[in-house]
């Protein structure tokens, strides 16, 4: 029998910041391991980046630059940036992209717990319609030494470039699609892109990346870091409206594990949509706002020019968040509504 008080300490951000990227060690060695350190160099420059330019922008704000650098909040951003950046992108880009969601997606509005954008995904949108191409550099697993993924990163110009790249397994299945024409199916698609693409249901190598993901997400749901409505909801009606297309025509829709395993959907799931300031807040907004996502983010996956659509879902939903948060609130203990106080006077006047 435990002895009172029963209310719990509540976790400091620099607490919950830190178990986040605790939470994506799983994945970043599953990433490491079939596609190599190049990651890790993006990782230690976004973080460098985002640090930099949120004491810089503190300065100048008049803020304490120790107190707001230590909640690690920086870090986390860096940290998705770079996972959710192509790896072998010139180290400018990388930076640029830290730079624009630092300053001006996230203290342009205030600074922490006032952006009403997801700040990774801003950057991941914005470097994705200016720098397509660049955005491409996905590593081809085990097929580049460190030497020359250092030089891919530095912009040094490298011998044979295409067969050290690969497209993900969502754009290599879009593409191939494509290529094909109207009577492709998504077996004989896959089968012409087979080799390093594709593994056993989703791509191959990013399978693991994405289980990783998985094992860290499920961490946070333990340690209640995050609740279960987001996830499960975005994870849910990816699922469904997945199964559904591939189940009346599996010919040309990708089965619901290749969505789940085979792009960032499991990164989104637990580690970008769980932004506690730019989602929704109340438990039915949640599950409002992640299906929002998930359905955005299969439309365009199925039928628009970019392979992924989940930044692309994640702001066009952030725009609605205060409209979902208004229309969700619970009701308040001990309020009653007009129909209430109508019967309780004995009906309307």
């Amino acid at each position: 029998m435990h002895n009172s008080p029963y209310l719990l300490k509540p976790a400091s951000v620099q607490s919950v910041m830190l178990r986040v990227l605790a939470a994506l060690l799983p994945g970043l060695a599953a990433y490491v391991g079939f596609f190599g350190m190049a990651i890790l160099v993006q990782i230690a420059l976004a973080s460098a980046t985002a640090l930099a330019a949120e004491a810089l922008i503190l300065k100048l704000r008049d803020k304490p630059i120790l107190l707001f650098l230590g909640d690690g909040s920086a870090l986390v951003t860096a940290w998705l940036i770079a996972l959710s950046l192509p790896p072998l992108v010139p180290w400018w880009l990388t930076v640029l992209a830290v730079v624009l969601a630092i300053v001006v997606a996230k203290h342009l509005y205030g600074g922490l717990g006032q952006n009403p954008f997801n700040p990774a995904m801003v950057a991941f949108a914005l470097m994705i319609v200016a720098y397509p191409q660049l955005m491409s550099r996905w590593p081809a697993p085990g097929a580049a030494d460190f030497a020359t993924q250092w030089q891919m990163i530095s912009g040094a110009a490298v011998a044979g470039l295409d067969a050290l790249t690969s497209a993900t397994p969502l754009d290599a299945l879009r593409t191939a699609l494509h290529t094909a024409g109207s009577g492709a199916s998504v077996a004989s698609a896959i089968s012409a892109a087979q080799g390093s693409t594709f593994g056993q249901f989703a791509g191959r190598g990013w399978e693991w990346v994405a289980g990783g993901y998985l094992l860290g997400g499920l961490w946070l749901l333990q340690q209640r870091i995050i609740s279960w409505h987001l996830p499960l909801a975005f994870l849910a009606t990816l699922t469904l409206l997945a199964g559904m297309a591939h189940w009346i025509d599996g010919q040309h829709f990708a089965e619901p594990l290749f969505h789940l395993f085979g792009g960032g959907a499991m990164l989104a799931a637990f580690f970008i949509i769980t932004d506690p300031v730019s989602a929704a807040t109340t438990p039915r907004g949640k599950l409002i706002f992640a299906a929002g996502i998930a359905l955005i983010t299969w439309i365009i996956r199925s039928f628009g020019a970019y392979p992924d659509g989940i930044a692309f879902g994640v702001l066009l939903m952030n725009i609605a968040v205060p409209l979902i948060d208004r229309a969700t609130q619970p009701p308040v203990f001990g309020h009653k509504d007009s129909a209430h106080r109508d019967f309780d006077h004995g009906g309307p006047s």
